[in-house]
């Protein structure tokens, strides 16, 4: 990931706005957040792979130069520990993938229950009872 992204500051904390534009707001953003993670995911993974293969390949080089074997081990312990954190980072991608396609799942759901609601609350002149207000 790019070390200037904060997600943290894309999606709001609980500010306290539960109206239904301010949830397909924050459903957006949270979903924005999630796709833009899983596209640095994806390349930290490709990166990732990229360098355990050089990691092997070094050590391999290592070994016909005929140094002290400790060297090869060691380089080999890297390409191992590289593919560890490979298999770590695909986790995480298939994680945000499916975190993402959640939250667009919710937003579309969001909408479909409470869009027409919505828009029947906000086109009347006269204040109506909160939703739930009756539920009591």
């Amino acid at each position: 990931m790019n070390a200037s992204t904060s997600y943290s500051s894309q999606v709001p904390a609980g500010d306290g706005d539960n109206s239904y534009q301010a949830v397909q707001a924050k459903l957006l953003t949270l979903a924005q957040a999630l796709d833009s993670a899983q596209l640095e995911l994806d390349q930290l993974l490709l990166r990732q792979k990229l360098n355990a293969k050089e990691s092997e390949e070094l050590a391999a080089h290592i070994g016909d130069a005929e140094l002290d074997p400790v060297f090869v081990e060691m380089q080999n312990l890297v390409s191992v520990a590289l593919g560890g954190a490979e298999v770590a980072v695909r986790t995480m991608t298939e994680t945000a993938r499916e975190m993402a396609a959640k939250a667009h799942d919710t937003k579309a759901t969001h909408a479909r229950l409470y869009e027409a609601l919505d828009r029947i609350r906000n086109g009347r002149r006269v204040k109506t009872p909160r939703p739930a207000f009756f539920d009591n």
